[in-house]
């Protein structure tokens, strides 16, 4: 029976699944993925889903949920697999007395993406902490461990996983520090929250609660309740230039390795799109968050086709005010910005 993909995601969108089915170890995702590419079938792996936009006629493949389970702490390492919710694992690991991992707190989706985009927040990347990973190789149908220099993290939270389907990761190892103490507060923000210097240590506990509380106010803690939360996150990424225009030039600026980065939500605000702005745009049924411009929202009754006239009026008006191109974070299959 078809199963409508709207069920599986944080935006709540996306058509039916022509097949589907659910993993729940790992043996049981490398045998339906292996077994859908002999048939020649199509397949689209789906976790959280909060980081994946589905058009509305839906997934003409299989579709295979991944709810594999298994944590295992030894030592300063923590093995977690694919289908583990990541904020768990985050807790689990504080509640342990490991310290590394507390600044990711509250990110939505399960374990195994997080390589994909080498999710990071707050002073905290993927790719800092990440010890080992188990990858299925579509291509040579063989299940090897990885260390992170095969991932080929980059800028722009890059990795060989994002935007490909060639790879399954099937669990992750952190290497994680034996304390109660966090890592130095690396973001301004979060040190203010905590009422300490940026590179000051805190319990790790303290950071946890600091953290879920700034992702909340952002509407970036999912809730039911709370349609700024039916959203994939960031919808676009911050960009990095060359140059940045002299338009922009107010603008807060990073250095990165390939220029110089900017914030996409001072670009979308100063192009004259305000917190919730898109209820008179179309039907109604979307519009960028409350709390978050970054964050384009499902506000009940949405189609992906709604999500992408919105995310498109967005792009072109910054286009428009700045000349700069801002690109989905998101992975968008069926459907694409017009």
């Amino acid at each position: 029976m078809p199963t409508a993909i709207s069920e599986l995601t944080t935006m709540r969108l996306g058509g039916p699944a022509r097949e589907f089915a659910v993993a729940t170890t790992s043996d049981e995702l490398v045998s339906l993925v292996r077994g859908a590419d002999a048939s020649g079938t199509p397949v689209l792996l789906i976790g959280g889903g909060s980081n994946l936009v589905v058009g509305d006629q839906g997934f003409d493949g299989l579709v295979v949920k991944v709810e594999t389970s298994g944590v295992g702490i030894g030592g300063s390492s923590l093995t977690a697999a694919a289908g583990e919710r990541w904020d768990s694992i985050v807790a689990a690991s504080v509640d342990d007395g490991l310290a590394g991992l507390e600044a990711l707190s509250g990110i939505p989706g399960l374990t195994g993406a997080t390589p994909v985009q080498n999710v990071g927040a707050y002073g905290t990347v993927t790719s800092d902490v990440l010890e080992s990973l188990t990858v299925y190789d579509r291509e040579t149908g063989e299940t090897s461990r990885w260390t992170p220099d095969q991932c080929g993290f980059g800028l722009h939270r890059q990795s060989v996983f994002k935007h490909s389907t060639r790879y399954v990761i099937l669990d992750t190892t952190f290497s994680l520090r034996r304390s109660r103490s966090s890592d130095p507060v690396r973001y301004a923000g979060l040190a203010d929250r905590l009422g300490v210097a940026v590179g000051d240590t805190v319990p790790a506990a303290d950071v946890r609660e600091a953290v879920l509380d700034l992702r909340a106010q952002k509407g970036m803690v999912l809730d039911a309740s709370d349609h700024d939360t039916w959203s994939v996150g960031s919808f676009f990424l911050n960009p990095v230039l060359t140059k940045v225009p002299s338009s922009a030039s107010r603008a807060p600026q990073y250095p990165d390795p390939s220029g110089i980065k900017i914030h996409a939500a001072w670009l979308i605000q100063n192009a004259g799109f305000a917190h919730g702005y898109g209820t008179e745009f179309g039907n109604g049924t979307v519009s960028l968050s409350t709390k978050h411009v970054l964050a384009i929202t499902n506000r009940g009754g949405a189609s992906t086709a709604d999500v992408m006239a919105l995310a498109s009026h967005i792009r072109d008006g910054v286009a428009a005010e700045f000349g700069i191109t801002l690109v989905p974070e998101c992975d968008l299959v069926g459907c694409a910005l017009t």
